[in-house]
């Protein structure tokens, strides 16, 4: 499957009903050229990137310190702006830790201007709950070595929002008891 990317409005949408998980985590790189790494990945501008600065694969690792639900993640990739440095196929991965990861979705990449989404299943199919994530560029458009990743983002279920219901008013001596909580 082939991907070329949506805007942030349709990403907006797509996700909505999740919410972004990835400040949970403890995010690593393979390799990175100084003033290219994390901060520039995560820092929700599209002008800014990562770089890679080493062999293939280049490898983002996404570590949760617990379990945790995934909905998808979401790449954002801009081959007018990075040529060979865009991903051309991206391979995501999930495990306990770096010795048990799995491939779990192999995305081939057009020549995206946007945001690529990928839906994250386990392999039963069912929402994938995981402690790491492993984000892999295997290779790049004509041949690049190094790869640009503008953004990531890793979207979950919202947690709900637990209210508290006011507690009825009690008149009788025998009800009266149960007019507070402890």
């Amino acid at each position: 499957m082939t991907s070329t990317g949506i805007s942030q409005k349709e990403l907006d949408e797509y996700t909505s009903g999740l919410q972004e998980i990835g400040e949970q985590a403890v995010w690593s790189l393979s390799s990175c050229k100084p003033g290219f790494g994390i901060k520039q990945l995560r820092d929700n501008s599209t002008d800014t990137y990562w770089q890679s600065d080493g062999t293939q694969p280049h490898l983002v690792n996404i570590q949760f310190r617990r379990k945790t639900t995934i909905n998808c993640i979401a790449i954002y990739a801009d081959f007018k702006s990075d040529e060979s440095y865009t991903p051309n196929k991206v391979s995501i991965r999930a495990g306990n830790n770096f010795h048990d990861l799995q491939e779990i979705e192999t995305r081939e990449i057009g020549e995206p201007c946007g945001w690529i989404c990928i839906d994250l299943k386990n392999s039963n199919a069912s929402t994938l709950r995981t402690f790491m994530l492993q984000v892999a560029a295997l290779s790049n458009h004509q041949n690049g070595r190094d790869t640009h990743m503008r953004q990531i983002k890793v979207f979950g279920k919202r947690k709900e929002q637990f209210s508290v219901t006011k507690m009825p008013t009690f008149t009788s001596k025998e009800f009266s008891v149960f007019s507070s909580v402890r």
